[in-house]
């Protein structure tokens, strides 16, 4: 059973070794020699080997004879071949042999063929570099030139349509990268004319300014003489129409245009006709920048650069100089400046598509016109010469005018102006002042002399003065006023000049310039005028006749406020009797100015009886009174006759009042003089002396020192002193006691206070033993009798002031 296994086993090996590939019989022999019958399997094998060997010679023997048969077959076979190998061979020769010359033709012709190619493919491809080279050079020689917009034209036809068709060489590998460097170089190059120019202008702004200023004031000039042509006597100052302010754009506003400069250089003074603002200035470095970054997709880029250096420039030219307002050549270059910017503005808005539009121009406009306004503000608070002020008043005439040739709103700058002409009202009225006060130091009091009727006239035009019978009189004659009267009148006249000047050009109608002057007039008159007539009036050693001139002086300008009034009417063509005019205020003033006179004369006189008075001794205790008036009284009666001498000049009524007033209150001192505290005692002999006195002092009245006095109505001023001395001097105390409090009394103006502190002093002046000697000792008992009479009445008189207080 096993041995039959082995052997089915050994017959599957060997089948597998005749059936299977060589290289995978490894596994097949291993499977044989890992097995206990290795040798069986040999003998096995052998035994195939042999089987397989015996039907291989049987094969062998079954082809043996068809193989013969091919091997004699093949041998005839080789010798037609080598016949055959030779003819070829001969016919080879032969045909090498004659194709020799046709080969070298067509090598030829092929040679010829190729070099007829090459040139065809060189001329069309240099027909295609050849442009590209051609505009390359001419790009080159533009860019040496400076012409970098035509060079930026010629770098784009290079990129888009030169360059394609070239094909890829390396040089135009080298120029297609060379591009974008140039195309750097030309904007950063373009930039910097820019910036030049950007710098150009903020230098060259304030000639920009002046120029254009100057073209404002000459067209100004030529409407104002159309305007004083066409003016039929209205006197209305017509306002001059503004063009619409589009700048003609200038040669070199061309993009393509060459030139790099900013500002052109223009001869004024060999001009006659002033140049245009715009043809000082060349700018085609901006609207070259402008085509060149358009063209580079930049155009945003460049449009907010410009606003933004603008707009840095613009706060530069803005700043005012901390000195500006010390001369007028400071606020010219300020404004020069700033119409310098703003011309450029103009032009550019104009001139470029969106580079600047009209709202960045107004957002600019605004910004500046509001720092303007707070800087002349600002500095024109610093000024204090009206002159100073009113051509800085036509400077931002000339200014507004001129930008608002451009299209420019300038209305807040005459609101300014309006501002500021209180101001200049203020300063004049300072400078008037001083005027005032120096009319007021350098005049003599005293009326005018006049000679001939040269001088009368040249004095009659200066003031406006009438007088028929003055006229009448022969030369040399004088004139009631004094020198300050045509100066004061002429100083008024001025004034309202000066404001008349500020006015001008303001564009306000006839009646708000007759109504600025007006008011500014009366302000002159109620404030500056008044308190220097208060100054004159009021200043130390000013005297009696100064006084009195004075008020002559400001009677006769009083009279002549209506010649104002007309003369304001006649400058400003506005009838002075309209609904809405304002009147002067001069009458008033000069009243007041008066009446402060009149006042201070009464005060002037009562101080000079007061120095009078301090001038009197009495004798208190004098036994008997002189039989003349004392010194001092006649004096002061001889000073008070000079004095009213002088009031012939004067109205009636202040003479009159001044003489009154003196005479009550030379009463009223001469009553305190007697009453004094310190007076303890006044003897009997004293008292006649005081009304000797006083009759001095009535004697004065009596002889009417000023006319128009109606009988005795000036002794009244002494009326109390009178009845009191007489009361004393006729010791009538029955009569005054009996009739006291009736109106019919004798005494009505002696009031018991004072009758009581008299007669204590004359009681006391009698009871004074130190003044009795031994040889009036019969008297005694009398003087006894009357001291008890003094003591009676004293008692009556104090139950007498009792019952009436109670």
């Amino acid at each position: 059973m096993a041995s039959a296994e082995i052997a089915a086993e050994h017959e599957r090996i060997l089948r597998e070794i005749e059936s299977t590939d060589t290289n995978c019989i490894g596994p097949t022999l291993r499977s044989v020699y890992d097995g206990q019958e290795h040798g069986l399997f040999m003998d096995k094998l052998e035994g195939r080997i042999r089987n397989h060997d015996r039907e291989i010679e049987k094969m062998c023997n079954h082809h043996f004879q068809g193989f013969v048969d091919s091997i004699t077959e093949l041998l005839k076979v080789r010798g037609e071949a080598q016949k055959l190998k030779g003819q070829v061979t001969e016919t080879n020769q032969k045909l090498q042999s004659d194709g020799k010359e046709l080969l070298k033709s067509m090598d030829e012709l092929r040679q010829c063929r190729l070099q007829q190619r090459n040139i065809a493919t060189t001329i069309d491809k240099l027909t295609h570099c050849l442009p590209v080279l051609e505009m390359y050079s001419r790009l080159q020689e533009q860019m040496r030139a400076k012409r970098y917009y035509p060079a930026l034209c010629t770098l784009e036809q290079l990129e888009q349509s030169c360059l394609p068709r070239a094909g890829g060489y390396r040089f135009c590998a080298i120029m297609a990268e060379n591009i974008p460097v140039l195309r750097t170089h030309i904007r950063d190059v373009s930039m910097s004319d820019l910036k030049d120019f950007l710098e150009s202008i903020r230098k060259h702004s304030d000639k920009i300014g002046e120029t254009a200023m100057k073209q404002a004031q000459v067209q100004s000039s030529r409407d104002s003489d159309i305007t004083h042509q066409q003016r039929t006597g209205s006197g209305k100052r017509l306002r001059r129409e503004v063009g619409s302010g589009t700048m003609v754009e200038s040669s070199g506003g061309s993009p393509n245009s060459e030139q790099d400069s900013g500002i052109l250089d223009v001869e004024d003074e060999e001009d006659d006709e002033v140049p245009g603002a715009h043809d000082l200035v060349d700018f085609s470095p901006v609207y070259r920048c402008l085509h060149i970054y358009t063209v580079l997709g930049s155009r945003d880029t460049f449009e907010s650069y410009y606003r933004k250096q603008r707009r840095k420039q613009a706060r530069l030219v803005l700043q005012p100089h901390s000195n500006m307002h010390e001369t007028l050549e400071g606020y010219r270059r300020y404004f020069n400046q700033i119409v310098g910017f703003f011309v450029v503005e103009d032009h550019i808005l104009h001139t470029t598509q969106g580079l600047v539009n009209r709202a960045y121009v107004e957002e600019l406009w605004e910004v500046a016109l509001s720092k303007t306004i707070a800087a002349l503000r600002t500095h024109s608070s610093y000024c204090t010469d009206p002159d100073l002020i009113l051509d800085l008043k036509n400077l931002i005439v000339l200014f507004a005018d001129t930008l608002q040739g451009y299209g420019f709103p300038v209305n807040q700058l005459f609101d300014m102006l309006l501002e500021m002409r209180d101001q200049y009202g203020e300063i004049l009225l300072k400078k008037w002042n001083l005027s005032f006060r120096q009319i007021i130091d350098q005049d003599n009091y005293s009326p005018i002399p006049v000679s001939t009727e040269e001088e009368y006239r040249r004095i009659s035009g200066q003031f406006p003065f009438q007088d028929p019978e003055l006229e009448k009189m022969s030369f040399p004659k004088k004139l009631p006023f004094s020198e300050f009267v045509p100066k004061v009148y002429s100083q008024l006249k001025e004034f309202i000049y000066a404001c008349l000047k500020y006015s001008e050009d303001l564009h306000l109608s006839s009646t708000e310039i007759d109504d600025m002057i007006r008011k500014s007039t009366n302000l002159l008159l109620t404030r500056t005028l008044s308190h220097c007539l208060q100054y004159a009036i009021k200043k130390k050693n000013v005297g009696l006749a100064e006084l009195v001139q004075i008020i002559i002086n400001t009677t006769h300008l009083e009279m002549s406020c209506h010649y104002l009034e007309e003369f304001i009417s006649n400058i400003t063509n506005v009838p002075p009797d309209g609904v809405n005019a304002t009147k002067l205020y001069g009458t008033s003033t000069f009243k007041d100015a008066r009446h402060s006179a009149e006042e201070e004369i009464y005060t002037n006189l009562n101080l000079k009886i007061d120095q009078f008075l301090q001038l009197a001794d009495y004798d208190w205790m004098a036994a008997q009174g002189g039989g003349q008036a004392s010194d001092y009284l006649s004096d002061l009666i001889a000073f008070l006759c000079s004095t009213f001498s002088v009031f012939t000049h004067l109205p009636g009524k202040v003479a009159q009042t001044a003489c009154m007033s003196a005479c009550k209150h030379l009463s009223t001192s001469l009553l305190q003089l007697l009453l004094e505290a310190d007076v303890r005692q006044v003897s009997m002999g004293a008292l006649q002396q005081f009304n000797v006195d006083v009759k001095e002092c009535e004697r004065f009245a009596r002889a009417g020192p000023v006319p128009g006095f109606q009988g005795d109505t000036l002794l009244l001023a002494f009326i109390d002193l009178r009845q009191l001395l007489d009361l004393f001097t006729q010791w009538d105390w029955s009569t005054y006691l009996a009739d006291y409090g009736r109106p019919t009394c004798k005494y009505l103006r002696v009031n018991p206070h004072t009758a009581l502190a008299l007669l204590e002093k004359i009681s006391r002046a009698m009871k004074d033993t130190s003044r009795k000697n031994n040889m009036f000792a019969q008297f005694r008992k009398n003087e006894r009798d009357k001291q008890k009479l003094i003591d009676t009445v004293v008692k009556q008189l104090r139950n007498l002031i009792a019952a009436h207080q109670s």
